[in-house]
């Protein structure tokens, strides 16, 4: 049995039964001014209070940060869950019965594949401790620890591990150690704790390798990294995506580290789970690591709901400056401020805590540069500031500053960098004039007729799967496609689409006009329109469930940003009946978005 589906009759019930003064002053140091209570924001960092709590509406709304909503919102925003999670734990404080229900077989079945790889993980994890204590090769493990500077309560705190070498155990020791304990080789294979062979059977996935275990937010392991003992390839190792492992959704060590960067406000961004690990052993806690991947726009949400700032710090090489290049539009869509902590030449983290101590790791924290000052300066030195490198340098900052969602940030960042460029503001303006010059200069990396990515690649889809066009205009399609040829654009894809047989090859008969059927052609030219691979239906099932959240985020952001406008204005007027009833529809509008 689990929780049934959330009715309003429920809601309203946990409703009316949680008082929110008590539940945030569970968590918020709260004092009485007049008719609510005031404190300081959990969400921002703040000297004095502007968090205001309405104990007659069962509002909270903070003056500095804008955060606001119900109870229900501030126990997802404040313990980061979801709705029936807070739903749930405001019942059971309550002592309010939620519904059951019987779940359907193929919900059983796929909480029983979650459950079963849960366990898979923890039982590997077990395994890979017990090997590290007293397996064979154990003491070449604890020997290699042990000259990293690694203590004992480190390996406890972080759940550390072995993997043995095959020469010592086997190829099939942790599958059968993991067999013995009734989990099946399909489990194993899905938690890529097993490979199966061409030939039959399974052999171990890891191997020779010192085990990182990798928690979801709840506390379970749902992965391994690995890294290698001596000089083996590939040198860092991590399991495979399964159902209950997403790399793009989960930085290592943020679950240990939570509460230090919600402490301190700034989350420490390095490339190696050593690195990470070595810095936390010498007292700098509120660091976290990608998963072998770059950061992601999901990673950068995650630390928002933790911190203020991001410093990213890393090692002075290419691949270093090239890993802070890429998470550039993403600090700027979410409006995390970020600044970039460049190590000295041949240093990375481990080794440069062990040279300058925490004392130096948070010099370079404090010495930071801001995200935009660190581009702008990278750009200046792989362009250089002739006529043709400064072309390039707007060209390809135009991207940056469309991916920065606050307009004042936006506006700031245009003069900042036409001033230091000593050129006219309105060539950071898309469609804007271009630099005269004496000397050719190259094709800008630009998408063709200004089409912004995410426009390209709907464009390119609706070619593909015409049927799909009138699930992405309900969503609202024709709000988020705005000026020049995109609007022309989508104005001939929804006549195509709309066809009884839509063909490829007839699309130039909708349009006459000359920039719309170059468009075309660039779009025809880039994209098979007549590719059918056999996995065809799940890409194109995937593509539409991306495009459709593309969709719901930006009319959501819209919509926000005109609230915000209302909201600020009647907050600079001192109209406390509108405000309250803007901050309503901000909560409903919320809600709406988050599907309760």
């Amino acid at each position: 049995m689990e929780v049934g589906p959330i009715n309003e009759h429920i809601k309203d019930q946990v409703r009316e039964a949680a008082d929110i003064v008590e539940v945030v002053g569970e968590n918020v140091e709260l004092r009485k001014a007049g008719n609510r209570y005031v404190g300081l924001c959990p969400f921002h960092n703040e000297k004095t209070p502007s968090f205001s709590v309405n104990p007659q509406a069962q509002f909270f709304y903070c003056f500095g940060c804008g955060e606001s909503g119900d109870v229900f919102s501030f126990m997802m925003k404040y313990h980061h869950c979801d709705f029936p999670e807070a739903l749930r734990k405001l019942a059971q404080k309550y002592h309010i019965d939620m519904p059951k229900r019987q779940m359907t077989e193929q919900e059983k079945k796929r909480l029983k594949i979650k459950e079963n790889l849960y366990g898979a993980c923890e039982e590997a994890t077990r395994l890979y401790e017990q090997c590290l204590v007293s397996g064979k090769e154990a003491a070449v493990a604890q020997a290699y620890l042990e000259q990293r500077g690694v203590p004992s309560e480190f390996i406890k705190r972080y759940r550390l591990g072995f993997a043995p070498s095959p020469q010592a155990v086997g190829w099939a020791f942790q599958t059968q150690a993991l067999q013995k304990k009734s989990i099946a080789t399909d489990i194993l294979e899905q938690a890529g704790l097993s490979v199966k062979k061409e030939r039959g059977g399974y052999y171990d996935r890891f191997r020779s390798r010192i085990m990182f275990p990798i928690f979801d937010m709840t506390g379970q392991v749902v992965a391994f990294g690995g890294r290698i003992l001596g000089d083996g390839k590939p040198k860092y190792m991590n399991s495979p995506e399964s159902p209950v492992f997403e790399k793009s959704r989960l930085l290592f060590g943020l679950y240990q580290h939570r509460e230090a960067i919600r402490q301190k406000r700034t989350a420490i961004v390095v490339e190696g789970n050593f690195d990470l690990l070595m810095l936390a052993v010498h007292g700098v806690d509120n660091v976290v690591a990608p998963l072998g991947t770059s950061l992601t726009p999901h990673h950068v949400r995650q630390m928002r709901s933790y911190c203020d700032q991001a410093v990213l710090l890393f090692d002075a090489d290419t691949a270093g400056l090239k890993a802070a290049m890429r998470s550039v539009p993403y600090f700027l869509a979410e409006s995390l401020e970020c600044r970039i902590a460049l190590l000295p030449e041949g240093h990375d983290p481990d080794s440069f805590v062990r040279e300058a101590g925490p004392a130096g790791i948070q010099q370079r924290v404090e010495q930071a540069r801001p995200l935009a000052e660190f581009v702008f300066d990278t750009l200046v030195k792989e362009y250089g500031l002739t006529l043709s490198g400064k072309a390039k340098i707007v060209e390809d900052l135009k991207p940056l500053l469309r991916d920065a969602k606050d307009s004042t940030q936006r506006s700031l960042m245009k003069a900042h960098f036409s001033e230091k460029l000593g050129t006219d503001l309105s060539l950071f303006e898309d469609g804007g004039k271009t630099l005269p010059a004496t000397v050719p200069i190259p094709e800008p990396r630009v998408i063709p007729n200004n089409l912004q990515k995410k426009e390209r690649q709907l464009f390119e889809f609706l070619l593909l799967h015409p049927e799909c066009y009138q699930d992405l205009a309900e969503a609202g399609l024709t709000a988020v496609i705005e000026g020049g040829v995109a609007v022309q654009l989508l104005e001939i894809l929804e006549k195509f689409c709309l066809e009884d047989a839509p063909d490829p090859e007839r699309i130039f008969e909708l349009t006459t006009d000359e920039s719309v059927r170059s468009s075309i052609a660039d779009l025809l030219t880039s994209v098979s329109v007549y590719a059918d691979p056999e996995d065809g239906d799940s890409v194109k099932a995937s593509m539409l469930k991306e495009l459709l959240h593309w969709i719901e985020e930006v009319n959501y952001q819209k919509n926000g940003n005109v609230l915000q406008q209302q909201i600020n204005e009647a907050e600079r007027t001192g109209d406390l009946s509108l405000l309250m009833e803007l901050l309503n529809k901000k909560m409903l509008l919320g809600k709406k978005r988050k599907g309760y």
